[in-house]
């Protein structure tokens, strides 16, 4: 869907972009290869040529930092077909919302296979730093208002720079709204039997029992709680990234 995106460029609204489709114009060579588009004056198609060039040059050499501050949060769900093979599903677990609040799990999916890193136990903030260095997107549930800030206020140098494909705003779009586990529902996707009922507060309240108690059974169903997280987010991406591209390319 990015090679499809005009709404990068400068001065160019979703509005702006479907007037372009509309003139049959539905990629970057399209434009490129196009004399004159209405609604566009020839030196800023000159100019915007020089950004689609630029930006493919970017996108085809897998630097995906360049489209961070190019795309709105609402709008990162176009990278995510060209991406989606470097893709990290990652979900966080912490013990409040204080100053002094930690994180106690970390759970990441590469789409195939997860990763869960737990305080005290496995997670090493170097190795983790060094196994999120090779991934090009970010895909999270509520991210960009949760756990991405809480993990840059604690740990500054520990993210890459690389977009985040929030879905809870592109959930929104398609109407699919709530928490994680309302759109999990909405879609028909299952949970283990374990975990099916356990909600974001039974997660802090899992690790408090676990540290009190030391029972491992507690904890066990804290890091299957997380687990079950990153491996549906992929499952919801897959279903806003389908719905999406198909409103917004209607040719």
């Amino acid at each position: 869907m990015i090679r499809n995106s005009f709404i990068f460029l400068e001065k160019i609204n979703n509005r702006t972009e479907q007037n372009i489709w509309k003139q049959d114009i539905r990629n970057w060579d399209d434009f490129l290869e196009a004399k004159q588009i209405k609604g566009i004056s020839k030196p800023r198609k000159l100019y915007y040529d020089r950004k689609i060039l630029e930006a493919r040059k970017h996108l085809f050499n897998l630097n995906s930092a360049y489209f961070v501050d190019k795309l709105q949060y609402v709008e990162m769900w176009r990278l995510f077909d060209f991406f989606k093979e470097d893709a990290v599903y990652l979900d966080i677990e912490t013990n409040g919302l204080g100053n002094n609040a930690y994180i106690t799990v970390v759970g990441l999916f590469d789409g195939l296979n997860t990763k869960l890193m737990v305080k005290d136990i496995n997670l090493d903030i170097k190795e983790l730093q060094n196994h999120l260095k090779k991934y090009k997107l970010i895909v999270t549930y509520n991210g960009a208002s949760f756990d991405l800030p809480f993990i840059k206020k604690r740990y500054p140098v520990l993210l890459p720079n690389i977009p985040n494909f929030d879905l809870r705003f592109s959930c929104n779009r398609i109407g699919l709204r709530g928490g994680l586990k309302e759109v999990e529902k909405k879609l028909g996707i299952k949970r283990n039997k374990l975990v099916e009922e356990l909600y974001g507060g039974d997660a802090l309240t899992l690790w408090k029992m676990y540290k009190v108690t030391g029972n491992k059974y507690y904890l066990d169903l804290l890091v299957e709680y997380n687990e079950e997280d990153v491996v549906n987010l992929k499952k919801i991406a897959n279903h806003v990234y389908d719905k999406l591209k198909k409103d917004h390319l209607y040719f």
